[in-house]
């Protein structure tokens, strides 16, 4: 007998344009984009107010991750992370779908000293496609 725990978890739903759009704009509006050092990262820290909303990118993201939540001096919020492979094989390509560098330059520029400083690790990560 097999267990459910044993099962790889199943693959979303590919994204409706609607999604990448949300997506898109979320990160473009407050995407933190940079890295560990080791590995590049997005994250999007957001009031606990939009608790339901964080864990719809979770959910269209799985192998995402959502930390919280967390109270800062007067503030609540939680911090979603997109890092390392996941983020190269599964939200990179929906930014470059949604045409995020016309969209916004200051969030484009962000965006690409991201790709420079992370290059060698997400060319690794996009020739395991």
């Amino acid at each position: 007998m097999t267990l459910a725990a044993d099962q790889p978890p199943k693959p979303p739903a590919p994204l409706s344009e609607r999604e990448k759009g949300i997506v898109a704009g979320l990160l473009i509006a407050d995407g933190s984009f940079g890295g560990d050092g080791r590995q590049p990262q997005i994250t999007l820290k957001m009031h606990v107010r939009h608790e339901r909303l964080l864990r719809w990118l979770v959910e269209r993201f799985p192998s995402t991750k959502l930390y919280g939540p967390y109270e800062h001096g007067d503030r609540a919020f939680f911090q979603w992370m997109a890092r390392g492979r996941a983020l190269v094989l599964d939200v990179l390509p929906v930014l470059d779908e949604a045409g995020f560098a016309e969209l916004d330059g200051h969030a484009a520029e962000r965006l690409g000293r991201m790709r420079e400083r992370y290059a060698d690790y997400i060319s690794r990560m996009e020739r395991l496609r």
